[in-house]
């Protein structure tokens, strides 16, 4: 009986990882939009420290990429947006350490994202 008993619980607990949902991201681009939105005019021709504003919705980002799904989707949001407002450069690689966050990959339209875990 213990060996039927086992044999039970292994099948429930493979059903239960087959039925789980696999590791998606949580947060959005809209998300990730809204949470940038105000630092688009100081990544384009701003200059010296960025706007707190846009320093409040980069760390609010960074805050909500807890998991690799939700880095990775972060990262093509915001590659897709650089390459149509066409940041400067310069402020976009510095915007994370003027602001004192930490993102685990570069604000550019160059950045690899399928690197990021």
């Amino acid at each position: 009986m213990k060996n039927s008993s086992a044999t039970t619980m292994a099948a429930l607990v493979m059903l239960l990882l087959l039925l789980a949902p696999a590791s998606k991201a949580a947060i959005s681009c809209s998300d990730v939009l809204k949470d940038l939105r105000p630092c688009v005019g100081y990544l384009q021709n701003g200059s010296g420290n960025p706007p707190a504003s846009c320093c409040a919705g980069a760390s609010a980002l960074a805050s909500a990429t807890t998991t690799t799904a939700d880095k990775k989707t972060a990262c093509n949001c915001i590659k897709t947006a650089a390459n149509k407002i066409n940041p400067n450069p310069q402020l976009a690689q510095g915007l994370p350490g003027n602001c004192g966050i930490n993102l685990p990959f570069a604000v550019s339209p160059n950045v690899d994202c399928s690197k990021i875990s």
